[in-house]
């Protein structure tokens, strides 16, 4: 493959690169520590044009692919993960399904506002008995005259305390399979429950949700027909463990330059530590792992927009990424020693943050079953 950037493509990095250094990285210190919502970045970042990059001009996108989304998410993470992970899902996992399968209602009432970021959305799937088992959704819709009855209880649920609507998956039909929903926050039966508190992302907030005995009419059933809800989360999930892999990647880029820019400045013994051996293994290993992941992870974004087969090279950089990243930010917070303890330094903040990465999209353990998978004979 071709690994040069378009001028396009260079410029949305650009654009991106400059939003993130001049507006987020500024303020993602003080926005964690309130735990806050970064309502008015996702109100920038709509106009920036972010959350329809990949969704068609008649939508209100900008109908381009998801290298490009990639280079814009990762440069978001630099500055604050939960600001990206904000936006991840309210430009993909909330919003996906609206686009492929919404009505025409749903695609003026939601989906356009929600390109604007003027409405929240938030996807339902995770239960408390089951993550990455799909068989283990228990969540059920019951057909009555009208629409269906949904009964169950999601967890995990990012964004849910400020989402709009909620894109649920539940088990319909007389075969139970699993059966995409639209269910907006006004509708009777829907309990946004209590808020998760969590290592990290302070300033993105996770609830439970529950859903007791609540009506969505036929016209909110996203799924074309019952049952089709796995295949087509299935396409989706390629593209999830691709934004992680970008998202942890700019985490990772933000823990190795503080780490070089304090051991630039950092003096022991008479001279910087950056002169110190070391030092400089690790921040030569670190960048190389950087680099590694970073071309995985952009290799699997341009097999997807290739329309090449990319469920395993997707595996396999979200997978690499994360656990690259995860160790990367762990050998910066060593790089710092003490300060990369204190609270005055965003190392640590890295280092809860990037732990975000390594469990959205499918577990390292889950991954690497899926890659062997796709790689038997």
């Amino acid at each position: 493959m071709n690994f040069d950037l378009t001028d396009e493509q260079r410029a949305i990095r650009e654009a991106f690169a400059r939003f993130s250094d001049e507006a987020i990285a500024p303020q993602a210190a003080a926005l964690d520590e309130a735990h806050a919502y970064p309502r008015a970045l996702i109100g920038q970042l709509a106009g920036l044009g972010f959350f329809g990059l990949r969704y068609p001009e008649e939508v209100g996108g900008s109908g381009l692919g998801l290298t490009e989304f990639a280079l814009a998410l990762e440069e978001i993470a630099r500055g604050s993960m939960s600001l990206a992970g904000a936006a991840a899902m309210q430009s993909l996992m909330g919003t996906k399904f609206l686009h492929m399968l919404g009505n025409a209602d749903v695609v003026e009432r939601l989906l356009k506002p929600a390109l604007k970021g003027e409405k929240i959305g938030a996807l339902c799937m995770t239960e408390p008995n089951a993550g990455s088992d799909l068989e283990g959704i228990a969540t059920h819709a019951k057909k009555v005259e009208g629409g269906y009855v949904l009964n169950g209880q999601k967890t995990w649920i990012t964004s849910a305390p400020v989402a709009d609507f909620f894109t649920v998956f539940a088990r319909a039909g007389e075969e139970k399979k699993l059966t995409i929903f639209l269910v907006e926050r006004s509708f009777k039966g829907l309990v946004v429950g209590r808020e998760i508190h969590k290592m990290g992302v302070w300033a993105l907030p996770t609830s439970e949700v529950a859903l007791a005995d609540c009506f969505v009419p036929d016209s909110h059933r996203l799924s074309k027909e019952e049952g089709d809800g796995e295949a087509h989360l299935r396409k989706t999930l390629a593209e999830i463990r691709i934004i992680t892999g970008a998202m942890a990647l700019g985490v990772a880029r933000a823990a190795l330059a503080e780490a070089i820019r304090y051991a630039a400045e950092r003096r022991q013994f008479g001279k910087p530590i950056n002169r110190y051996q070391a030092i400089q293994f690790k921040l030569a290993e670190m960048g190389t792992e950087l680099e590694a992941a970073k071309h995985l992870v952009y290799y699997a974004a341009w097999l997807h927009g290739a329309g090449r087969p990319h469920h395993k090279e997707a595996a396999m950089a979200k997978l690499n990424a994360t656990e690259a990243a995860a160790r990367i930010c762990d050998q910066a917070a060593r790089v710092l020693a003490s300060y990369g303890y204190a609270m005055d330094y965003p190392v640590q903040r890295y280092l809860r943050d990037v732990r975000f990465t390594l469990i959205g999209g499918g577990t390292s353990e889950i991954l690497k079953l899926i890659i062997a998978k796709e790689m038997a004979p």
